[in-house]
């Protein structure tokens, strides 16, 4: 059970990458007062949680109504969160983790951006939504090890909330170049957990590999 929390909260720290959303959050609100600031940092923190738990409460039976077993969400989790690794790794921005530039455009013309685009996808993205279904269906029915790994989501937003109220001062201690370092260093544990994915999700599949 301690394994599989703690895979679960390092999962859950390099998808949503709190340290990483700072410059993201200091960028998107540079025209805010600090009480508008704190104000969009507690909304968007609060909707993106209420995302990610309800993907992690409802996630597999939403998959077994749509007729997708377990075996092939692990496969195509672990593909997309291994291109999220990449991406991190080459210290590159896509879809995965930040927005286009069609929503960056509507972006600017927005006066509250908690929901769109801080909530969803920067916090509560592709990678942090699979991530949630995956340990969630991991515990297999275990209710105290499905109850600590949503525990575990809420207290790395916490910290992210925390990241988005110090923003300013983490991009004056890292730098543009400190927060990369740390995003590729991320990367390269979560391409190895997108692997785990990938190999736990052929051999669920394909019983006959594992021999």
């Amino acid at each position: 059970m301690t394994g599989s929390l703690f895979a679960a909260l390092v999962t859950f720290l390099v998808v949503i990458d709190p340290p990483g959303m700072a410059p993201v959050f200091a960028a998107l609100t540079q025209h805010h007062d600090p009480a508008e600031r704190r104000r969009i940092a507690l909304r968007g923190t609060v909707i993106a949680g209420g995302v990610l738990l309800g993907f992690g409460l409802a996630g597999e039976p939403v998959l077994r109504a749509l007729g997708i077993t377990l075996p092939a969400f692990r496969i195509a989790g672990g593909v997309l969160l291994l291109l999220l690794a990449i991406d991190m790794v080459m210290a590159r921005q896509s879809g995965l983790r930040s927005t286009t530039a069609p929503e960056n455009a509507e972006t600017g013309i927005r006066e509250d951006v908690s929901v769109f685009p801080l909530a969803i996808p920067l916090i509560a993205g592709p990678g942090a939504m699979t991530s949630m279904v995956l340990h969630v269906s991991a515990a297999n029915g275990d209710l105290l090890l499905q109850a600590g790994i949503l525990g575990l989501m809420v207290l790395v937003l916490v910290a992210t909330f925390a990241c988005f109220l110090v923003a300013t001062r983490i991009m004056k201690v890292l730098g543009v170049t400190g927060v990369n370092v740390v995003s590729r260093v991320m990367g390269i544990l979560l391409a190895a957990m997108a692997i785990q994915f990938l190999v736990d999700g052929i051999v669920a599949a394909w019983p006959a590999l594992a021999g």
